[in-house]
């Protein structure tokens, strides 16, 4: 018989902590779409999407939310930081609307004493008298031990004295933050253990910051020790180094956790990431763990071989549990199993000899630090196969092109033709006009004439992600026909130059 999972609460702070990252703000518009996705499609349990009392444009933000939140039956998940301000912040919840407050209150004697300067009993009596005013108005309340992490270390007879007093107020839920990002996973696992066992009457919520790259394996430590709600943030956004990312939580808990679940749909994480990527202007990190582009990429050609066999470098994290997708980088790393990958996923098969050709091509890309992507591959394909069926009897052997401020662009141009070297210089509109002309004098020595140049495109890659390629497409007349010629490098000079090449020996 299968073992009952206890339910976690997930709270997500984005709109309130994530908020105070460094240089971000939302919009009222913006916070009001998050809000829904997070609520609706996420499916996180609650949301803090303000703190009580910041601005007006603050307040029309709440605003907007709270309206929809009622209309659509999410009004008891949404929830404004408050302070202990006499009826201030009860005032400001009910025009705004909001009907849940996480009041922020004294969870360390430190900062009771050196910020607030009050005792113990006047504190405690200042949050009594809110509580009171929030439910006589209809308001829940939460409870926010700040500094709490380091009230358990230095100061465990006042915060135990605290929750001997909040124990018998009407609130719902204790939030116990690691305001500074201190606590290591053993000091988590000890402090929530000793408040779960001593108070089984009172809901906790944890509520990790990542000063030392901790949070996520303190939040695993807190849900181990019995919490019963988690904070977190998307994308890990917060104050200094930030809070506990909302992915990579999820993802630890429903992996290393079988005892606990939660309501978080994975498949929606990767959308409400880069939402708040884009609204932010917060770029994330390429590796940061299920949402960074990266993390599905393998690089080394014997991963991509591995996969192939028996997906021998494949971990629990399936990239389609986030709606995403694996993916093959393409660099000086590539194996042909690499570059195989990509091609059947766009659908190509390959000869090993073309498979080896185009493999050659993406490494001498990648040793000149270009960047491949699967787009290129296709014109990389070509550009071979082109190559392949046309046999060399013109080679360009070397040139030089040189471009001046106030002076015409120059080249000297060195060229094999069925053996026979000719060296030639000219001058021109632009490099590869020069390069025309400097062509032009030697077939005129050969009392050969050279087709019209009819048009001439330049394209790169759809979506125009890639850094590393340009094909230049010719058109040429002879004889009264046309043809093209295609060539392809990161250099669109060059391009051109390669597919002029192709069109000298067709001729």
């Amino acid at each position: 018989m299968k073992k009952t999972q206890r339910y976690i609460e997930i709270m997500d702070t984005t709109l309130r902590d994530g908020e105070q990252t460094s240089g971000v703000s939302f919009s009222a518009s913006e916070k009001l779409t998050i809000a829904q996705l997070l609520l609706t499609e996420v499916k996180v349990d609650r949301i803090e999407i303000a703190s009580a009392r910041v601005s007006e444009g603050e307040f029309q933000a709440v605003k907007k939310i709270t309206d929809w939140a009622r209309a659509n039956g999410y009004i008891d998940k949404v929830e404004v930081l408050t302070f202990v301000d006499g009826d201030v912040s009860v005032k400001w919840m009910l025009e705004a609307g909001a009907e849940v407050m996480n009041l922020l209150t004294k969870g360390s004697l430190n900062h009771l004493t050196h910020q607030l300067k009050k005792k113990p009993a006047e504190h405690f009596a200042d949050i009594a008298s809110v509580i009171k005013l929030a439910n006589k108005k209809g308001l829940q309340c939460n409870i926010y031990l700040e500094d709490w992490s380091n009230g358990m270390r230095n100061s465990k007879e006042y915060v135990l004295q605290y929750l001997d007093f909040l124990q018998h107020q009407p609130i719902k839920r204790v939030l116990l933050p690691d305001t500074l990002g201190v606590l290591i996973p053993s000091e988590t696992f000890e402090y929530v253990s000793e408040l779960v066992n001593r108070y089984p009457e009172l809901h906790f919520d944890f509520h990790a910051h990542n000063d030392y790259d901790l949070s996520i394996a303190n939040v695993l430590e807190a849900v181990k020790a019995g919490a019963h709600g988690l904070h977190l943030t998307v994308n890990g956004m917060g104050e200094r180094a930030g809070n506990a990312p909302l992915a990579s939580a999820i993802a630890v808990l429903n992996d290393f956790m079988p005892t606990v679940k939660t309501s978080v749909a994975e498949k929606s994480l990767y959308t409400v990431s880069k939402l708040v990527e884009a609204f932010s202007g917060f770029r994330i990190s390429a590796n940061k763990p299920v949402v960074g582009e990266n993390v599905f990429t393998q690089t080394a050609g014997i991963h991509a071989d591995g996969d192939k066999k028996n997906n021998l470098y494949y971990n629990d994290l399936m990239p389609e549990r986030f709606g995403r997708q694996r993916k093959y980088a393409l660099g000086k790393t590539s194996g042909k199993a690499n570059i195989d990958n990509n091609l059947q996923q766009l659908g190509i098969q390959l000869s090993d000899e073309d498979l080896k050709k185009v493999t050659q091509r993406v490494i001498e890309l990648g040793d000149r630090k270009e960047m491949v992507t699967q787009a290129d591959l296709p014109y990389i394909i070509s550009d071979i196969l082109d190559s392949n069926s046309i046999e060399q009897k013109v080679q360009i052997k070397n040139y030089v092109l040189t471009h001046s401020k106030n002076l015409k662009p120059s080249v000297t141009l060195n060229i094999s033709i069925n053996g026979e070297l000719f060296e030639e210089h000219a001058q021109g509109d632009g490099q590869y006009d020069a390069f025309v002309n400097a062509l032009k004098k030697i077939y005129k020595l050969k009392k050969s004439e050279l087709p019209v140049l009819v048009d001439y495109t330049v394209r790169i890659p759809p979506g125009g992600k890639s850094d590393a390629l340009c094909e230049t497409i010719i058109t040429w007349l002879q004889n009264g026909k046309e043809f093209k010629t295609r060539g392809l490098d990161s250099d669109q000079t060059v391009a051109a130059i390669k597919a002029t090449e192709k069109m000298l020996n067709i001729i």
